[in-house]
């Protein structure tokens, strides 16, 4: 007779990389398969599944190397427990991402074989993750600070009111982790829409994803700027008013096709390297009155330009709005390490190369003659550099490492 053996997963979003995992179990005897059900995967990964747990229960069973399939009837992690117990099999396989010590005890408690794969495609196919696919699929907007940004934090605007602008972006590149694109916020929306956002007036789901990021709980100390969930959630271009408080006072927007075409035919960004782990852009920071209405200024002028598409006025605005959060936080620019030192008590230091590099990356670009302005999106320390051009198209024909932008629009 041939053994049991058991695999267990959510096989929500179904590809060839399950199908050879599945292969490579049934290699070992008949394959039973253990599938998470729709209310345990909402609670463990905290958002709907793509595919209801019936449809997944009716492909798996449909793979040719599956004996029987089954919806877990446990929770969490280990909620194919209950499972194991009916079926009794003889071994639990795992690939080595779901690999665990929990697991590993359970089988030893039970008698049952543990085995582990290493995740491997199928010869001549490519490798392929689920996470990979969803962000593939995944249509959530980004965003780009143009001006103002920092004002948001009424640390900031204590000093003096004003403006931040943002504009929000389609995922039409790869939305790269620590690269000042508000990725940390886009997780959190992640987290409970997976794919793209609900049909919701917009400043309200802004103002839900602000508060849902934000609540009492979070335990590290950081309020998050409301620009982060303004600039993903609100379309086209956008700026919001900030008085000593976290949300603003106002927020208006422009969604007049003439004015976003002419934004997205003057910007282009260029990946730079992420910004590092310990990286401390707050340190050294010094915040004045003037240099806050340096900001404030900076992002009116922006503001005006833009609606009167006068693109020297604009990449004059675009340069003042950076060197006014340099002159704040100069760790923007020459970013501090501060894990250790912290650790330590001691004083935050430069980290090694991390500001010159910076540097000259912004040196060798803001020396080319076709580009008119320059700034790192975010809190800066890396990640990109957002630059204003002459022609965005001929810009990066001939740069080959830039890239456009497509500005997200209402109902896209």
């Amino acid at each position: 007779m041939k053994k049991k053996v058991f695999v267990s997963g959510c096989y929500d979003l179904l590809h060839s990389g399950h199908v050879e995992f599945f292969r490579q179990a049934a290699q070992f005897g008949d394959l039973y398969v253990g599938i998470g059900s729709d209310k345990t995967i909402l609670h463990y990964k905290g958002h709907h599944t793509l595919w209801n747990e019936q449809d997944r229960l009716f492909m798996v069973k449909s793979i040719r190397y599956v004996k029987d399939a089954f919806i877990n009837a446990g929770s969490g992690i280990m909620d194919f427990v209950p499972t194991v117990d009916m079926l009794k099999p003889d071994m639990l396989v795992v690939n080595e991402d779901g690999a665990s010590e929990e697991k590993r005890l359970f089988c030893k408690e039970r008698g049952i074989g543990y085995v582990v794969l290493k995740r491997n495609p199928h010869k001549g196919l490519e490798a392929h993750s689920s996470t990979a696919i969803k962000e593939q699929l995944c249509r959530i907007p980004t965003r780009l600070d143009l001006a103002g940004t920092w004002i948001d934090q009424p640390y900031v605007s204590c000093c003096a009111p004003g403006w931040a602008i943002t504009i929000s972006l389609e995922p039409t590149f790869e939305v790269r982790e620590r690269c000042g694109l508000s990725t940390s916020t886009r997780n959190v929306i992640k987290k409970i829409w997976p794919l793209e956002l609900p049909n919701m007036e917009p400043e309200t789901l802004a103002h839900l994803v602000f508060c849902y990021e934000n609540h009492p709980e979070r335990n590290d100390g950081i309020i998050s700027g409301a620009q982060d969930a303004i600039g993903i959630c609100v379309p086209g271009l956008c700026r919001h008013y900030y008085d000593k408080r976290y949300w603003p006072y106002r927020i208006e927007t422009c969604e007049d096709e003439s004015i976003l075409q002419w934004l997205e035919s003057h910007l282009i960004m260029i990946p730079m390297q992420p910004r590092q782990p310990g990286c401390d852009v707050v340190a050294g920071s010094d915040i004045t009155k003037r240099k806050v209405k340096a900001l404030a200024k900076a992002a009116d002028d922006c503001w005006q330009a833009i609606m009167a598409r006068d693109l020297s006025a604009f990449a004059a605005a675009y340069r003042a709005s950076f060197e006014a959060q340099v002159a704040m936080f100069p760790g923007m620019v020459s970013p501090y390490t501060s894990l250790a030192h912290k650790a330590e008590g001691k004083k935050p230091v430069k980290k090694n190369g991390g500001g010159n590099s910076i540097k000259e990356f912004i040196d060798k670009y803001s020396a080319l003659p076709d580009v008119l302005a320059w700034k790192m999106p975010g809190a800066g320390g890396g990640g990109y550099l957002a630059c204003v051009v002459e022609d965005a198209e001929v810009f990066c024909a001939a740069h080959g490492e830039a890239f456009r932008l497509t500005i997200h629009r209402a109902g896209m």
